[in-house]
This record gives structure tokens, sequence and C-alpha cells, in this order.
């Protein structure tokens, strides 16, 4: 029974922690998953709550925030996280004293670990600079979060409670033009410029994806060619639904609803009040068109989609027909038929290179026979030498001197 109850007073005690930063050092890395020696417990940061890159060595000390602690058995399970938002959240804590104080709070955060995190804070007291505060003096206190993040990003904007703000400052450091809010849907549907619409999207789609989890609402970006575009084929493809008036169809386009996706998931007493009254019965025939509609546009598109890939596969094999890969194109692999081929390949290869060569040597040898017998035949064609006391002079000199 002591032991027991020593075990619940310690889980007591950790239970505490859940929620906050500890530090501690690494005792061993094991398959991913490091073990922290946090004093009289040791604590678990498995590889899924560690931050996308980094690495940990024994011996190194880390911080990391409890999210979780059980019993196991006789002993106490903590688990440790660094990708948690509430890391970031603790952090700012630690290092901005107003923060900790709460003269500045952050109303939201989203964060995709290792690679960028927006905060949105706002502060009570208007003559503090709630953003000034958090960069710090030369950016001194954002650079100590950030290192402790492993040079992991972070976007501070101030936070507004009118979306038509709020949006604009979420999606820093992209410039928008307007913002358009559609409460039915939860969607804010955001017009920017051709030349700001990348940075706005970010890589990846990761600016407007943080700024939606910011916000809380669904983030549509799009320029204003492509809304006007979009808005003239809702309204066609609603006003076929049947006995639905024009005024009606572009009500729904006005509040958003620009698919027959959009329109199934709509609420029966909503579509009524779009419709100026419509009768329950009629407002389910609305809706269950339009799911049928929707399902069968989604099945149209996977097929074309199928198609596309098969057009696609019969290009790659006709192409790959009209030219054939070239022989040594593909690296042989040890074992198997593939090394086999592979070595035959080469022996040819090597038997026509040897052939090529002893034709050339032939060819080679060909003309130096001919030069050979060439200047045999010039020799023996031209004056005998004649010795004379151990002097080799040739006839010709000998008729020069009877000629003198």
């Amino acid at each position: 029974p002591g032991y027991l109850a020593n075990m619940s007073e310690r889980w007591g005690d950790y239970s505490q922690l859940q929620g906050q930063i500890v530090s501690g050092t690494v005792a061993s890395h094991v398959g991913g998953t490091a073990t922290v020696n946090l004093g009289k417990v040791e604590g678990i940061l498995p590889r899924g709550e560690q931050i996308p890159g980094e690495s940990h060595r024994v011996g190194e000390r880390v911080r990391a925030i409890v999210i979780e602690v059980r019993k196991a058995g006789p002993r106490v399970k903590i688990v440790l996280s660094r990708v948690h938002p509430d890391f970031v959240r603790r952090l700012f804590e630690l290092e901005i004293p107003e923060i900790a104080e709460r003269v500045i709070e952050i109303r939201s955060l989203a964060r995709e670990a290792g690679y960028r995190t927006k905060v949105a804070v706002s502060c009570f007291d208007q003559k503090v600079d709630c953003i000034g505060a958090c960069v710090g003096v030369r950016g001194a206190r954002i650079r100590n979060i950030t290192d402790e993040l492993g040079g992991e990003r972070i976007d501070i904007v101030r936070w507004n409670d009118s979306l038509q703000v709020l949006v604009p400052n979420a999606l820093q450091p992209a410039e928008v033009e307007d913002v358009i809010l559609c409460p039915m849907l939860g969607r804010v549907i955001v017009l920017a410029r051709d030349d700001q619409l990348s940075l706005a999207i970010g890589r990846r789609g990761q600016n407007v994806r943080l700024a939606s989890k910011l916000v809380g609402w669904d983030i549509e970006i799009m320029p204003r060619s492509e809304l006007d575009e979009q808005l003239e084929r809702s309204v066609e493809a609603f006003s076929r639904i049947p006995n639905v008036p024009d005024e009606l169809a572009e009500n729904l386009v006005a509040q958003g609803f620009f698919t027959f996706d959009d329109l199934s998931i709509i609420e029966p007493d909503h579509l009524a009040e779009l419709g100026g009254g419509l009768s329950a019965e009629r407002c389910d025939e609305i809706i269950a068109f339009a799911d049928e509609e929707a399902a069968r546009l989604e099945e149209q598109t996977k097929q074309e989609k199928q198609q596309r890939e098969e057009r696609r596969m019969a290009l790659a094999e006709e192409d790959q027909e009209k030219h054939p890969r070239r022989r040594f194109t593909t690296p042989p692999v040890a074992g198997g038929e593939t090394a086999a081929a592979s070595t035959a390949v080469t022996e040819e290869a090597a038997s026509e290179e040897t052939a090529t060569e002893g034709a050339t040597s032939q060819e080679e040898a060909a003309p130096e026979e001919a030069v050979t017998e060439t200047s045999t035949e010039g020799e023996e064609s031209a004056a005998p030498v004649v010795s004379q006391g151990g002097e080799s002079l040739p006839e010709a000199a000998e008729g020069e001197e009877a000629g003198e």
C-alpha cells in the first residue's frame, strides 16, 4: 500500500506538469525515440513529436512540452513533444515578459512544425506595440525562439475581431484587394492581384493554409477575373435545377454557393429563406437534386482523370516503341536475369570492339606492307653498291669521276 501511495503521489506531481515546458538531458536515442532524463523521472520524446529534420545526441539538453502523463504499471510515463503548438506558446511566455504578465495576449496560433508558425497577438494597453514587444530590440526575443525551434519561421500578426481586417493580416506579407465573407459556408473569398497570388498562397499552399487555421475560416484566394467567371458558371448551373427561379440562383451564388457540392450541404431553413419562403418539400427536392448532381460530376471527373492517365500511358508505350532504349542506359543489377543480360550485352560489345580493332590494325598494316614493298623495289632498281677498300660508293659516283 505504501508503494502504491508513493506511485500515486508521483503521478499526481507530474500530472500537474502537463502543458508545461520541461528541460532535461537525452539519456538514450533508440529507433528515433529519445529518452530524456528529467531528474527523478524519465520522459519519452517519440519520433513523431520531434521537429522534422532535427536529431538529438546523447548528453544534449533539450526543452519540450509535456503532452501526456499516464501510469504504465509501476511507473509513470511522461510523453514530451516539440511539435505541439502549445510549445511555441510557452516559449513566447518564457521569452516575452509582456505575454507572461498578460499585457499582451496570444489570441490564435497556427503551426506546421519545422517550417512556419503564425501567431496573432493583441494588447490591452494601447501604448504598447504588441508586435514590436514580441520581436524585441533588433529581433533578439524572436531570435531566441526561432533558434530553439531550429530556424522555424515565425510570422507575428495583429489580431482584430473583424474578419475584414484579420484575414489580410493573416495573409501577410501578401497584399489583397478585397475580402468577401460567406457566413453560411464559413468561407472567405480573398481577391488578389495576379502578381500577389503566389505570395498569398505560399509554397505548397502553406501561407493560406496557416492563415485559414489562424482565423478559423476556410480561405479561397483568386483574382477578380476568375471570380466573375465563377459567378456566371454557377448561376447558369443552378438555373438548370427544375423549378428554381433565377432570383434564387443569384441569391445562392451571392452567399458563396458555387458548386452543387456546396448546395448539397445547405440547411433547408437557409434555403427556404433565400428562396423567399419555399416549402420544406421543395427545399428537400432541391437539396436531393444537388446531391445527385454533385455525385455525377464527381464520377465524371474520376472517369476523365482515368482517361487522361490511360492516354498518357498509351503515349508512353508508343514513344517507347518508336524510340527503344539504347544499351547501357540502365545500370546492371547484381544477380538475376538483368545482370546476365547486361553481362551478355557487355561481352557482345567487347567482341565487336575487338573485331573493330583487329580490322583497323589490318588496315593500318596493309599500307605499311605496301610501303615496304615499294621501298624494296626502289632499292632493287637503284644502282648497286660496290665495295672498294672497305668503302661503299655507288656506281653513279664512279661515273661522275670518270666523266671528270
